[in-house]
């Protein structure tokens, strides 16, 4: 291996999260409702494997090959019939890391008169949809919950061969849940976080 191999492999390299190996995009839908500008969401059907029932925005994992704006609208479309050529994509908003695990990008986008009128959620995926106003966003910033992340070093590692001692003191980590109390619909987890960074952004 020579300098010339290093040059040749980073030559024009865009930068990832490293070790990050999953990657995920969600619309951040934003339509014209009776009160005003409002957000689109979903709930997802009682029938999927993960996160049944829950509140969230369309979206799923990014495919081979695929960008994550492509993504954002082929799942709007695969979910809530939504034509992508009725959103208007706005821009991107500040990625999400998920306890190093994956990588979510979210997209702001307004959805037009028409593609709400197209609208047709698939049974398969969603149970229903709901607005809610941005101004009642603003209006009721959410309770924010936190809980620790701690480290769970498992008895093998090697502490001798690195020259620490098994008292050694791991870095723990903190993450936080905003909760949106909508009625009968509460909104949080990363649907929550994206929904309070934009509306923190808006203010």
């Amino acid at each position: 291996m020579t300098l010339s191999d290093f040059r040749a492999r980073w030559a024009g390299h865009m930068p990832g999260i490293q070790d990050v190996k999953q990657q995920y995009a969600v619309l951040v839908p934003l339509v014209d409702g009776p009160e005003g500008p409002s957000l689109l969401f979903e709930v997802r059907a009682s029938t999927l494997a993960h996160q049944p029932g829950e509140v969230c925005f369309p979206g799923g994992r990014v495919e081979p090959g695929e960008s994550p704006q492509d993504c954002a609208l082929r799942e709007t479309f695969e979910e809530l019939a939504i034509p992508p050529d009725e959103v208007e994509l706005i821009a991107p908003l500040d990625r999400l890391v998920q306890q190093g695990k994956f990588v979510m990008h979210p997209f702001l986008g307004i959805v037009s008169p028409a593609g709400m009128a197209a609208m047709v959620p698939s049974p398969a995926e969603v149970d229903s949809t709901f607005l809610v106003p941005v101004a009642w966003l603003l209006a009721h910033p959410p309770q924010v919950y936190s809980y620790e992340l701690k480290p769970q070093v498992a008895e093998d590692f090697p502490y001798d061969s690195i020259g620490f001692p098994r008292g050694y003191r791991w870095r723990s980590g903190e993450t936080t849940v905003p909760v949106y109390a909508w009625p009968d619909r509460p909104i949080w987890g990363l649907t929550g976080r994206i929904v309070r960074h934009l509306m923190e952004e808006m203010a």
